[in-house]
């Protein structure tokens, strides 16, 4: 009874705090010895003298549960500059200024000599020259206003262009006329949208807009949708400049059904490396075993005899409606039952009761082309989707054409890619400039997308450039 009640009679407050201590380890005893010596030190010692080492001259702190070494004077510098936009130069910008306060930037620009100034401004363009003098006041008045009279020259446009171009981060509220050269105030400022064209939709007054000129301003997506050069600009803008520059990239996607035919498009656009992707998907449902004139009817529009899909300017030199010719003629004819076939006729046919919904091109139809004038990419395929329109046959073959392009950077309509996609530049070569990556894998990695493996051929291997002479594009 003794053993029993001595082993559940509670422990004392202090042998249960000894037992606790004595359970950290060999960290806690280490500390409490050196904690026990140093009080022992400090009532046998005399009163030290203070160190006189200063704060930074201390080794850093090390952590014991890390073992990082903490500076504390590193970290409040960081926490002092922490968001803040201070640095060496902006210390030592005073005493410059100071230095400078008599204007003796101004001072070396003013002793150099008139000649001097003269062959400086022969070696350089007119835009060039048109830059230096709006530096400062001093070189205005040495350059004089000669520069600004020489741009308004008409063998100078290009260079007018160029200078124009410049000053665009200037006037967020104005956007660049290229037909008269002049920053016209924006009517819809961060409104601006894409409409079709049987809308009016002036974005700015410019008594040259119903005037026809050479520049290619407008680019042809489909039949009554085109996309004007000032959409392109506003884009580029608000991602160089700011959102109040521009429009939003995303505003630009649409999508809409042709009212001459069955042809569906939906177009959306990517920016890239300071240069605007396009990629419009065209689609409409087409019967197998067409003759020509159906053919005919399904891929041209009758307003312009264009394709009523989206299309590069180059598309009558290729085998562009070849490609698209020959895909169709892989339609299999729809799946008929034997009750279906017995109304037509005594004979019966199996592989129309098991017909095979998915098609599979051939070799010449089957690859991605892209046009070698122009950095634009096609993609031809057959595809099974579902008419709603349709009652009695909901699902039916479908011809999707896929073109990229790249719209260029948004500088000049003479742009090379943009002057290329519209026919303006006949000395482009994509094959050379784009390289290995073509626009359409560039355009699919925005959102993850992997388009599955393509061989990248020629649309015009032969380099033909027949045009409306040629008769294989009708």
């Amino acid at each position: 009874m003794e053993r029993l009640t001595s082993t559940f009679k509670p422990k004392s407050l202090g042998k249960r705090l000894v037992r606790k201590s004595s359970d950290y380890g060999e960290l806690g005893s280490n500390r409490r010895k050196s904690s026990d010596i140093s009080t022992i030190k400090s009532k046998n010692s005399k009163p030290s003298r203070p160190s006189t080492e200063q704060p930074w001259d201390q080794p850093p702190e090390v952590n014991i549960q890390t073992g990082e070494r903490v500076d504390h004077t590193e970290l409040l510098h960081s926490l002092a500059h922490q968001g803040s936009f201070d640095s060496i130069p902006d210390f030592f910008e005073p005493r410059w200024r100071e230095r400078d306060s008599a204007g003796l930037g101004n001072a070396i620009f003013a002793s150099l000599p008139d000649n001097i100034w003269n062959r400086i401004c022969l070696a350089l363009n007119p835009a060039a020259t048109a830059c230096l003098a709006l530096t400062s006041k001093n070189l205005r008045t040495r350059i004089g206003f000669d520069p600004w009279k020489i741009l308004e020259l008409p063998e100078n446009r290009e260079h007018k262009i160029s200078f124009l171009v410049l000053l665009d981060s200037y006037f967020p509220d104005h956007l660049l006329c290229y037909p008269c050269l002049i920053y016209h105030r924006r009517t819809q400022k961060g409104e601006e949208k894409l409409k079709g064209n049987i809308v009016l939709n002036p974005i700015f007054n410019c008594p040259w807009a119903k005037e026809p000129l050479p520049l290619p301003l407008k680019l042809r997506i489909a039949p009554g949708h085109t996309l004007p050069f000032s959409f392109v600009q506003l884009v580029l803008r608000a991602h160089h400049n700011g959102p109040e520059y521009g429009i939003p990239v995303h505003s630009l996607a649409r999508r809409w059904k042709c009212r001459e035919s069955e042809w569906s498009h939906h177009s959306s656009y990517y920016y890239f490396k300071g240069h605007l992707l396009m990629r419009v998907v065209s689609k409409s449902f087409a019967q197998p075993c067409l003759p020509p004139s159906g053919l005919r009817h399904l891929l041209y529009s009758r307003e312009d005899y264009w394709p009523y899909f989206s299309a590069c300017a180059h598309w009558r030199d290729g085998e562009l409606m070849n490609l698209c010719k020959c895909a169709l003629s892989h339609i299999p004819k729809p799946k008929e039952t034997i009750a279906q076939q017995l109304q037509k006729g005594p004979q019966l046919s199996m592989s129309l009761r098991n017909a095979n919904p998915i098609v599979t091109l051939c070799k010449d139809c089957r690859p991605m082309r892209r046009c070698p004038e122009c950095p634009t990419e096609y993609l031809i395929d057959i595809k099974f989707e579902e008419d709603r329109t349709d009652p009695n046959n909901r699902f039916k073959q479908a011809i999707v054409v896929t073109r990229w392009s790249d719209l260029g950077d948004g500088t000049t309509p003479m742009n090379t890619e943009w002057a290329a996609v519209n026919g303006f530049d006949e000395g482009y070569d994509s094959f050379t400039k784009i390289g290995r990556r073509g626009v359409s894998g560039t355009f699919e990695s925005q959102n993850g997308v992997a388009l599955l493996g393509q061989r990248m051929l020629s649309l015009n291997p032969k380099m033909e450039k027949l045009g409306e002479e040629g008769h294989n594009w009708y």
